[in-house]
């Protein structure tokens, strides 16, 4: 069997890749990472996933890394206690604070590192993926493709035995409304429900004590208008009912393209 090393973050994206390889029949094996996030609740939702993965005979490994004490060094909205989430459009200009530093080049370094020494120890070439997609690239500079390029070829230049482990990065032309669109596909492939899946799932930065989502993050924003591309309700709990959390993100949308935006 064919052998998957993925980041879980317990988000929408990352969740819909695990679907994607375990439709493909691979055996999957999970990093999630706990890094002082304020939203940590996607941790749980991981976790959750996993053991619905696994009460279905999936072949699911979970591991979780604590980063805390050394990313609790980094500046960031999603980390920091004296700063607060920023709201509005994905990709507006002030949701750079809630980028994290080399986040996500330590979290492959992690994963690559893993990749290879369980491609030794199974004799077995591994691939690695990460669930990265184009909505992301404007304001994450670490999710653009020519960021993976670089950070692929470095590792293989660092590393004996490079040749084990491909890097896949299947969503990373895509957008939020085509990772959905995948997981509508696979989803029923394994027997699942796709509701019940993306239930499991959190996007939220700024999610309340209940670990219901605001609604009004970027990330959030961003969510729900996938959601409504696809015609259907997002499954997961809002701290406002779904038509008003739609109308919000919807007016978003509206502001940004007819101000600085993008034009539609």
């Amino acid at each position: 069997m064919k052998t998957v090393v993925m980041a879980l973050s317990g988000g929408m994206d990352s969740t819909c890749l695990l679907m994607h390889y375990l439709a493909l029949d691979y055996r999957a094996i999970c990093i999630s990472y706990h890094y002082g996030q304020k939203h940590s609740i996607e941790i749980e939702r991981a976790s959750a996933t996993v053991t619905l993965c696994q009460g279905r005979g999936l072949d699911v490994q979970h591991h979780i890394v604590d980063l805390s004490p050394a990313m609790s060094l980094f500046d960031s909205a999603l980390t920091s206690g004296d700063q607060d989430v920023p709201l509005g459009h994905y990709e507006e200009n002030q949701m750079k604070q809630t980028v994290v530093p080399n986040r996500n080049a330590i979290f492959a370094s992690i994963l690559y590192g893993f990749a290879l020494s369980e491609a030794k120890r199974t004799e077995q070439n591994v691939v690695l993926a990460l669930g990265v997609h184009s909505g992301d690239h404007a304001i994450y500079p670490d999710c653009r493709p020519e960021f993976y390029q670089a950070l692929q070829s470095a590792f293989e230049i660092g590393n004996w035995d490079s040749e084990l482990v491909e890097f896949d990065l299947p969503y990373l032309h895509g957008d939020k409304t085509s990772i959905l669109q995948d997981a509508l596909e696979t989803t029923p492939q394994l027997g699942f429900d796709f509701d019940t899946v993306l239930r499991n799932t959190i996007t939220s930065y700024n999610p309340d004590e209940q670990g219901r989502s605001s609604g009004k993050s970027g990330s959030d924003v961003e969510r729900i208008l996938a959601f409504h591309a696809i015609g259907r309700i997002d499954p997961i709990e809002y701290q406002q009912p779904w038509d008003v959390v739609l109308e919000h993100a919807l007016r978003v949308e509206m502001d940004y393209k007819g101000g600085t935006g993008h034009e539609s």
